[in-house]
């Protein structure tokens, strides 16, 4: 098992060396406040049983987890994804993967909607070549906590007497991103987990110490770790735009004598809008009220003219503006509506552009109770604002006359993406709620000319999007808005602002259908009886009846016959 501890603090706030202590197979951090980002490589021998039996029937198994909550983002760690779980995922050859379903249901939650690959994954619609071979199938859904991949690690990871490894698992219940990788070339597993910030409260039990707002921690060598790394870092401005550029120290735990200072930079496909850009171009998501059945997501900005293509991109690079939605199978874009062919005013008026790719469970009539498929991916090109002449020039209030519009550019800018609901089961009360991630926004540029994007360090790849796009593209990532006036120490993370949108459903009322099923098959069972008993009672009355009648004819008949010869006689 290798270790790789990398501590990312802010560049205005200067490391005192005293925060950092390095004593042989230990490294002791006292209250550093600081991004924290930890990686763990582990052997194909290190492994549970059950998890490795999946393993070997796996090519490629990519996992990503990340917060429904706000978090900071900072370089080198901006590249995001919907809020949840997802999966991505490529069988070996002759191999269905049956065991991946089971096993997700053990390490994240019993609840996944996750039968099979073949049945409950989707294709992803990939038009990269150089991604053609990432994964082969993709899945998604919400998973609020990691509290069952915590109980999982530290039951079948970490040995007991290990406080070091049970200690950092628990921290995965306040974690920002967790990824886990694993390719049959290398046979090995790779766990990262991503802390934006400190937690408002850390206790270390190997220094017993307690901290707050701050990393107060010792990483220390153990009997089953080969290497353990710990980096202390910031950004340094850096000299290509395509690049990162990191400096501080780096220490080999167990091999160093002291930490060792360092400045290095790498090319990255992922970065961050630079200020005051990030600040401007936030945005925040919601539904116009009311939502029916069929809802439309708004994706909104403050102002127009702040909509603008990165600052810190390449010279000549071309930019787009892009969302990356994921939706549950309850809910779904009508593709043929979305064609910029079909109606060209109609993607106009919501200000989007083009469709450029959708995967998944996409047919119109199914209901939701029938859907094997998780749900589905689309991938659209979104309209900015024009440039207007206008806004480059000096404004104020005393300039503008009372009757003259005010300038477009500086209103707010509202992006509308029409949804359609399925029919959802029946409820008890009549409604029912469906929860969807908030989709991520990015700018995609193309690099200069000649630029190669090798593996880094940090790099985070197989997030679903990137292999819609060519290899030379670089994506700088839009943060959302946060909530207005976060309570971080009461709240902590959830005073940042929720990344799940959650509507209304109105859906068949099993009570009331119920009382009024039972009411009318009452009346029905009853006229159905009182209709057979009178059919039977026609039944038995007929024949018998007929052939009475019949002899009483005859005899009354006969009788007739008999008085009138009887009368004749008589006459003579």
């Amino acid at each position: 098992m290798r270790r790789r501890s990398t501590f990312l603090h802010d560049p205005k706030l200067e490391v005192d060396p005293r925060q950092l202590y390095l004593s042989g197979d230990r490294f002791v951090i006292e209250n550093l406040r600081a991004a924290r980002e930890e990686r763990l490589t582990v052997g194909f021998d290190e492994l549970p049983e059950e998890l490795w039996q999946v393993l070997r029937q796996s090519h490629e198994l990519h996992i990503r987890w990340a917060s429904e909550y706000i978090y900071d983002a900072i370089p080198p760690f901006v590249s995001k994804i919907s809020p949840g779980l997802h999966v991505f995922y490529t069988p070996l050859q002759r191999q269905s993967g049956d065991l991946l379903c089971p096993l997700l249901h053990k390490v994240f939650s019993s609840t996944l909607k996750c039968s099979s690959p073949l049945s409950t994954f989707t294709t992803p619609h990939l038009r990269s070549g150089r991604f053609a071979s990432t994964s082969s199938l993709q899945y998604h859904s919400l998973l609020p906590s990691l509290d069952s991949l915590t109980q999982y690690f530290q039951r079948y990871l970490c040995r007991h007497s290990d406080q070091q490894c049970l200690h950092s698992a628990s921290l995965l219940n306040v974690a920002d991103t967790v990824d886990i990788d694993y390719d049959s070339i290398s046979h090995t597993l790779i766990f990262t987990a991503h802390w934006s910030r400190p937690p408002a409260v850390l206790y270390d039990p190997l220094t017993g110490r307690t901290t707050e707002n701050g990393w107060s921690l010792s990483v220390n060598t153990s009997a089953n770790a080969e290497k353990v790394e710990v980096g202390v870092l910031s950004n340094e401005p850096p000299t290509d735009p395509s690049d990162i550029s990191l400096s501080g120290f780096l220490t080999v735990v167990g091999e160093d004598d002291h930490p060792k200072p360092t400045l290095f930079s790498f090319p990255s496909r992922h970065h961050a809008l630079p200020p005051p850009q990030s600040q401007d171009q936030r945005y925040t998501v919601s539904f116009l009220q009311p939502t029916g059945l069929h809802p439309t997501m708004q994706i909104s900005f403050p102002t127009a003219s702040a909509l603008q293509p990165p600052a810190n991109k390449p010279a000549d690079s071309a930019c787009t503006l892009h969302t990356y939605l994921t939706l549950p199978s309850a809910l779904f874009a009508d593709k043929y509506q979305l064609s910029a062919t079909a109606d060209t005013i109609f993607m106009q008026s919501h200000h989007l552009t083009a469709l450029r790719a959708i995967s998944g469970e996409t047919d119109l009539e199914t209901p939701d109770y029938v859907v094997e498929k998780w749900g589905s991916n689309l991938l659209l090109e979104l309209a900015i604002p024009p440039s207007s002449s206008s806004s480059s020039l000096p404004k104020s209030a005393s300039s503008t006359p009372p009757n003259q519009v005010p300038d477009p550019s500086s209103r707010g800018w509202n992006i509308t993406i029409p949804l359609h609901l399925r029919y959802l089961p029946p409820s008890p009360t009549g409604h029912s709620t469906i929860d969807i991630p908030d989709p991520i926004l990015f700018w995609a540029c193309t690099a200069e000319e000649g630029t190669k994007f090798p593996v880094n360090p940090f790099d985070r790849v197989n997030l679903g999007y990137e292999g819609l796009f060519g290899g030379r593209t670089m994506f700088y990532h839009l943060d959302p808005a946060p909530a207005p006036a976060p309570d971080l120490g009461a709240a902590g993370r959830r005073g940042r602002g929720n990344l799940v949108q959650r509507i209304p459903v109105p859906v068949l009322n099993t009570e009331a259908w119920g009382a009024e099923w039972v009411e009318s098959g009452a009346v029905a069972w009853v006229v159905w009886r009182l209709w057979a008993s009178r059919l039977s009672v026609r039944g038995e009355a007929g024949p018998k009846g007929v052939a009475g009648r019949v002899e009483a004819d005859t005899r009354e008949g006969g009788g007739g016959e008999g008085h009138e010869s009887e009368k004749k006689k008589k006459k003579q």
